[in-house]
C-alpha cells in the first residue's frame, strides 16, 4: 500500500483494475484505493503479469502492506483459492456454556451438548479489520465511511447506499446524520418554544483544573446540525498541529502587477487557443517564487531535529479548493525546471485532477514550498497556515485596479491606474528571521514588476 499523503496511515482497496493472469505495463493503473485524503487509481510500479492478489476488494490495510505479486511471466501465476463455503453447523456444534462458579457444593456434571445454531440464510462478507464492530456486515466501506459510522454509533443497515452496487458513501452517512439530528432537535421541543439560552455547566472534579470551554450556541427550531466531514476533521488536525509546531509570522508587501497585466491582456486569447487554459496571475507568481528561492534556500526547507533541512530541488505545492468541501495541496515536482508556460499547464492540470478526485499518491507528497491563491475571491491580505513540515507559505491575494505613484527615469512623479495586489508570506520564525523573509518577498515582488514576461511566453 503506497503512502497516499503524509498523514495517511491506511487505505481501502475499492477495485482491482486487473485480474490474475493479466499483463500489466509499468505505470498502468492497477487498482483503486480510498483513504481519508484522496480516492485515486494507483499505477503499477512494475511491468509483468499479475500473479497473485493478496488483499481483496473491500479490505483496509496499513500503508506499506503487501497487496499483490507481479511476476515476469504467466508461469508465476498463483491460482486464487476458492471462496470458503459457509461452515456447516452440523460439522461444528456450538460451544457449551461454561460451568457456574465453584461453590461449596460438588462440581456439576458435564453439560449436555447444545443444539447447533441454524445456519445463516446467506453468506456474509466481512472485512478483517474493525468493520464488524460497526455492524457493517457484507458492506465494502472506505475508511472515511467506517470512521463516520463508528464515531456516530450508527447502524449501517439503516443507511441507504447510493454508491455502486448500493455501497454506502460518505455523503450517504452525512445525509443520514443530518436527518437524524434534525428529527431529534425538532422532537425535543415544541415548535413554538423559544431556543434554549442557558449553557450547560461543566462538572469539575475535585483537584482537577477546569478546562476553558466555549458555551454551546443556542439551538433554534430552524437550526441544522451539520457534522464535520472527514476532510474538515483532517484539515483541523493538520492546522492545529502546524500552529502548535511552528512559530507563525506574517510579512506582506504590495506588488504592482501592471507589467504582468499588459502581457496577459495581449496574449490571453492566443494562450487559451494554444494551451486550452486561461492565463492567470498564478503562474507568473510561481515563476517569480521559484527564481527567488534559489537565493533564499532556507525558505525551501524543513525543520528537523535541532537542524534545518534545506531542499535544493523545488517541489511547489499549490493549494486547491475542492468545491468548498476542503483543500488539498497537489505538488508540481521539480518546478524549478519548468518554464512559465509549463508551470501554467502543470498548475491547471493538477487543479483539474484534484477537483475530479484523480490525483495519485505522488501528486500530493513531497512539497517543499506552498502557494495558496485566494486572490480570485478578491481578498486583500491572507495569513495562511504553514503546511508541515515546510517552513513557509505564500498567499497571492486579489489584484485590483487602483491609483499608484509612478516614478519616471528623471525622478518625476505622476499618478497612474495600475493592477495592484498583496503578496503575504507566513514563515516559521524558527527557520529564518524577519529580515530574511522580508527580503525574499521584496525580491519576488521586484521580479513580478520588472521581468520581461513577454519573452518568457
Amino acid at each position: 500500500m503506497p503512502q497516499l499523503g503524509e498523514t495517511v496511515t491506511e487505505g481501502t482497496i475499492l477495485r482491482w483494475l486487473k485480474k490474475i493472469g493479466d499483463q500489466v505495463a509499468l505505470d498502468e493503473p492497477l487498482f483503486e484505493v480510498s483513504t481519508d485524503k484522496v480516492d485515486s487509481e494507483v499505477p503499477s510500479p512494475f511491468a509483468g503479469v499479475l500473479s497473485e492478489i493478496i488483499v481483496p476488494e473491500g479490505q483496509t490495510v496499513a500503508v506499506g502492506s503487501r497487496l499483490a505479486v507481479i511476476g515476469s511471466s504467466a508461469a508465476d501465476v498463483v491460482a486464487a483459492p476458492p471462496p470458503a463455503p459457509p461452515s456447516s453447523p452440523a460439522a461444528e456444534p456450538a460451544a457449551a456454556p461454561p460451568p457456574p462458579p465453584a461453590q461449596s457444593a460438588p462440581p456439576p456434571p458435564p453439560p449436555s451438548p447444545v443444539a447447533p445454531q441454524a445456519p445463516p440464510t446467506e453468506p456474509v462478507r466481512v472485512a478483517p479489520d474493525d468493520v464488524e464492530e460497526d455492524g457493517s456486515r457484507g458492506a465494502l466501506l472506505s475508511p472515511v465511511v467506517r470512521r463516520l459510522i463508528r464515531e456516530n454509533g450508527l447502524d449501517p443497515s439503516q443507511i441507504p447506499g447510493t454508491g455502486i452496487g448500493g455501497r454506502i458513501t460518505r455523503d450517504d452517512v452525512l445525509a443520514h446524520l443530518g436527518a437524524v439530528s434534525n428529527a431529534v432537535a425538532v422532537a425535543g421541543r415544541a415548535p413554538s418554544a423559544p431556543p434554549a439560552t442557558v449553557p450547560a455547566v461543566p462538572v469539575v472534579r475535585p483537584m482537577e483544573r477546569p478546562s476553558v470551554a466555549v458555551p454551546p450556541a443556542p439551538l433554534g427550531v430552524r437550526d441544522e446540525i451539520v457534522p464535520f466531514t472527514p476532510v474538515r476533521r483532517v484539515t483541523a488536525e493538520h492546522m492545529i498541529r502546524s500552529i502548535n509546531t511552528s512559530v507563525h509570522t506574517l510579512v506582506a508587501i504590495e506588488t504592482d502587477f501592471e507589467n504582468v497585466e499588459r502581457v496577459r491582456n495581449a496574449l490571453k486569447s492566443q494562450f487559451r487557443t494554444e494551451e486550452g487554459i486561461g492565463l492567470t496571475y498564478l503562474p507568473f507568481v510561481a515563476r517569480a517564487v521559484i527564481d527567488v528561492l534559489r537565493d533564499y534556500p532556507n525558505l525551501n526547507s524543513s525543520v528537523g531535529d535541532d537542524a534545518l533541512i534545506v531542499h535544493h530541488d523545488i517541489h511547489l505545492g499549490i493549494a486547491v479548493d475542492l468545491q468548498r468541501e476542503g483543500l488539498i495541496v497537489p505538488v508540481v515536482h521539480n518546478a524549478d525546471g519548468q518554464s512559465l508556460r509549463g508551470l501554467a499547464r502543470s498548475i491547471a492540470d493538477l487543479a483539474a485532477r484534484a477537483r475530479n478526485r484523480q490525483l495519485s499518491a505522488d501528486d500530493i507528497t513531497g512539497g517543499t514550498f506552498t502557494i495558496t491563491n485566494p486572490g480570485p475571491f478578491g481578498t486583500f491580505i491572507t495569513a495562511p497556515i504553514i503546511a508541515q513540515p515546510q517552513v513557509a507559505i505564500l498567499s497571492t491575494d486579489g489584484v485590483k485596479r487602483k491609483p499608484v505613484v509612478v516614478v519616471a527615469q528623471d525622478d518625476s512623479e505622476s499618478i497612474a491606474i495600475h493592477s495592484v495586489g498583496v503578496l503575504a508570506l507566513v514563515f516559521d520564525h524558527r527557520a529564518v528571521d524577519g529580515a530574511y523573509a522580508s527580503s525574499f518577498v521584496r525580491d519576488v515582488a521586484r521580479v513580478i514588476e520588472t521581468r520581461d514576461w513577454l519573452a518568457e511566453l
